[in-house]
């Protein structure tokens, strides 16, 4: 693993008469609204306040963004039926419009805006369309202002499952057989898309194209229950990706943090899922509601061959995408052991039960210095093309 930076190694550390700013960003318009809530209520309650300055902003639903009050415990999941949001009541916020600033502005009835000062850095805790997908990383290099995690490019990829497949196949990285359901095909030629999904053999996995937190997948075992599987992914994207199951194999986790400078990635230790009987897949209860259905082991239990090849594939498709600071990628270890890539997450579940912060606890960097290695990452990149 490369140093953590300290005061004393930190690269071109700038001159400051204040703490860096961090803008922690999080909610958003797509389904995975709370769990982003939840990933944001870990890290707010992990950041080093003596550090750094902390500005904790919500995107509601609707889209507004909103100047939050960052209370860990309001952002935690207590049931199925009571997942956290961001409180549409609260004042609005803005990036400053002159682009020569990175001002956070804040806006209230019947007030004039006032300003919270420049910010150096955002933390986009954001998962799903409209927030991990490069949309709001496209906001902030429009900005000029610093972020944590992957760019533009790397974020619209790691969204869309079919162009993910399409690039890991082009650097010759192993991956499932597929089928794509487009719109318009759907509609217009569901014959073929049957025959499609036919020729992948059953059981399959229909799922949203550019979705995750396992919301809108179904677990398919013949013809007969695919419609109604495609209409539920259609409930959450209309373009629809159709996988083979991979049965028998393992479901197997790695992380990926960016190396400071010119050093190569990290890959942290390999992690296992593995779920009772009562979840047919690894399904958004068993991921995120209070259940002792799903163990996870840190590390997995595999030959030291196999959890070297899936460490060396985690930093082969994170530098295929061109990802920048974190990812996870996860993995099917087939039974003759053959390794396969299911897909990379560019901003992972964050809480410290989540895989990723699990996986490098084990690989000795605990939750607090991976936010804050996330951070100086951020702090220490360019703007702009790079």
């Amino acid at each position: 693993m490369n140093a953590l930076l300290t005061p004393a190694n930190r690269p071109d550390e700038p001159a400051r008469t204040r703490k860096p700013r961090i803008a922690v960003v999080f909610g958003g318009r797509s389904s995975e609204h709370a769990i982003s809530c939840v990933t944001a209520g870990s890290v707010l309650r992990a950041i080093d306040r003596d550090r750094y300055d902390v500005v904790p902003v919500g995107i509601t639903t609707d889209g507004r963004w909103v100047l939050e009050s960052g209370d860990p415990e309001r952002l935690a999941i207590t049931s199925a039926d009571k997942l956290p949001e961001v409180d549409p009541t609260r004042s609005t916020v803005a990036l400053s419009s002159d682009s020569t600033s990175s001002q956070l502005v804040v806006h209230e009835p019947s007030s004039v805006p006032r300003t919270l000062g420049e910010v150096d850095v955002v933390f986009p805790l954001l998962h799903g369309p409209w927030g991990e997908d490069g949309t709001v990383q496209g906001l902030l290099e429009m900005a000029g202002v610093r972020y944590v995690g992957a760019g533009v490019l790397a974020s619209a990829v790691g969204m869309d499952k079919h162009y993910m497949k399409v690039i890991f196949q082009a650097q010759g990285l192993p991956v499932l057989p597929y089928t794509v359901i487009a719109p318009r095909a759907w509609e217009s030629d569901r014959a073929a898309c049957h025959e499609s999904v036919d020729s992948l053999g059953y059981p399959v996995f229909v799922k949203p194209a550019r979705g995750g937190s396992s919301i809108g997948i179904s677990k398919v075992h013949n013809r007969s229950e695919l419609d109604a599987a495609v209409e539920e992914a259609r409930r959450h994207d209309p373009k629809v990706i159709v996988e083979a199951a991979a049965e028998g194999g393992r479901e197997v986790e790695c992380g990926v943090i960016q190396g400071f400078g010119d050093n190569p990635p990290d890959a942290s230790v390999v992690a296992e899922i593995r779920i009772d009987g009562s979840h047919e897949f690894y399904d958004f209860a068993a991921k995120y509601l209070p259940e002792e259905h799903t163990v996870l082991n840190v590390p997995a239990d595999l030959s030291e061959h196999v959890a070297r090849r899936i460490q060396e594939l985690s930093v082969s498709s994170f530098e295929a995408l061109s990802c920048e600071g974190l990812a996870r990628v996860d993995f099917f270890v087939l039974p003759d052991e053959r390794v396969v890539v299911n897909e990379i997450n560019t901003m992972p579940g964050f809480t410290p039960s989540s895989m990723f912060p699990r996986m490098w606890a084990a690989s000795g960097l605990d939750y607090p210095a991976l936010v804050d290695r996330l951070i100086q990452l951020a702090l220490h990149r360019d703007t702009g093309l790079r």
